[in-house]
């Protein structure tokens, strides 16, 4: 199993609701929960993570 090292989101808001991602691995994107650190991980390809993120700074106002 690959070894993520994760961090905040600079955009998480301090009431605990929060992801954290990691891009260490260059094949992967990892998503967990931070208050579920031991949790269940979203693992994605680079490829797939991009337009997904694009959909989240799309969509603030």
């Amino acid at each position: 199993m690959p070894y993520f090292e994760f961090a905040k989101s600079s955009h998480s808001s301090g009431n605990g609701e929060c992801v954290e991602v990691a891009r260490n691995i260059p094949t992967t994107v990892a998503v967990r929960d931070s208050k579920h650190s031991d949790g269940p991980v979203l693992r994605l390809t680079p490829r797939a993570w991009a337009p997904f993120l694009h959909s989240l700074h799309s969509e603030r106002p």
